[in-house]
Order: structure tokens, then sequence, then C-alpha cells
């Protein structure tokens, strides 16, 4: 038995993985995995993901550069959450913010709670 056999994907074969800064336990943003964007993950030391949108597989920083370092993996007691501790470059967020976390709920508005580190135009270029 792998730990593969103890978690719990969804119908879709899917499962959330919660990506959190190993230096100072941030959470950086969250996305969905499959087996093989697992087995991807561990093979490169790179965070990999399922797109549920586009339907297909990429790899955090293909495009800005912004790599996730995969520092630790764990999953919860139920085995229905991966949480993926690592070393992030850059921007988490392809907003252009360390985490995707950077909004926090002010009555019925929200507010800003961290620097934009770069624009998305300055990561990706002129789309």
């Amino acid at each position: 038995m792998t730990f593969y056999d103890k978690l719990k994907f969804n119908s879709d074969g899917l499962i959330p993985a919660i990506i959190q800064d190993q230096s100072n336990g941030r959470v950086l943003m969250m996305a969905w995995m499959n087996r093989t964007s697992i087995e991807k993950t561990m093979e490169t030391g790179k965070t990999h993901f399922w797109s549920r949108s586009k339907k297909k597989y990429w790899m955090k920083g293909e495009e800005s550069g912004h790599v996730q370092r995969v520092k630790d993996i764990a999953f919860d007691c139920d085995g229905d959450t991966l949480l993926i501790q690592v070393e992030q470059t850059g921007a988490a967020c392809h907003e252009g913010y360390r985490s995707c976390f950077f909004r926090s709920v002010e009555g019925q508005g929200d507010r800003v709670t961290e620097q934009r580190l770069a624009t998305p135009e300055q990561i990706y270029g002129k789309k």
C-alpha cells in the first residue's frame, strides 16, 4: 500500500492542494492535483497541477518564472486535502501578490492586505 491509497480523490480524480510558504507558514494558494500531477511534483521537486478550466497540466512558474520548490508534502487525517510546503520564488498569485489570499473581508467589502510585487503585465508581458 502506498500513500496514494490513503488519498481520497473526488469524482473527477482530483484533490485540493494548499500551498504554504515553508519559511513563514503563509498560505500562498490552493490548486487541484491528480495522481499524475502529484507524481510529477515529486519527480521534479516543483509543483504541478491540473487546470480544471483548461483541462491540462501546468507547472507553477512555467510562464512567470515564479516557481515553487517543494520542501514537504503532507495530507490531512481524512486524506482529502494535501498541504505542500514550498520555497516560493517571486509572487505565487497571477495578479502579482506574494499570496493569492491578499484580500480580507471588511464589513460588506474587502481590503488588500499585502503589497503587490509586480503587475500581471510585468510578470507575463502584454497579452
